[in-house]
């Protein structure tokens, strides 16, 4: 297993309990395909460079993870189409 940076952007109008499930979910990608995540770092609400999707905003959170490669096109396929995802980048370390 290679480590990774991986990085994604929800929309900003959802509420708490929707951004958590949404991490969930997004963690569980890793964890369900034998990948270890090792750390969540949530940045928060901060402004985007431009508009994406008709938002100024967005939740930043930072995973870092010893992930396989199923779990990194896994991480990929979910965050495509997951409306809440409205940005994601995966970088090998």
């Amino acid at each position: 297993m290679k480590k990774y940076e991986a990085m994604y952007i929800i929309r900003p109008e959802l509420d708490e309990e929707q951004r958590k499930a949404v991490m969930e979910e997004v963690s569980a990608t890793f964890t369900n395909h034998g990948s270890v995540v090792s750390e969540v770092k949530e940045w928060g609400l901060r402004d985007l460079a431009y508009e994406i999707a008709k938002c100024t905003k967005g939740y930043y959170v930072l995973l870092n993870v010893e992930a396989t490669v199923e779990a990194v096109n896994e991480f990929n396929r979910v965050c495509n189409i997951k409306e809440a995802v409205i940005r994601h980048i995966i970088v090998a370390e």
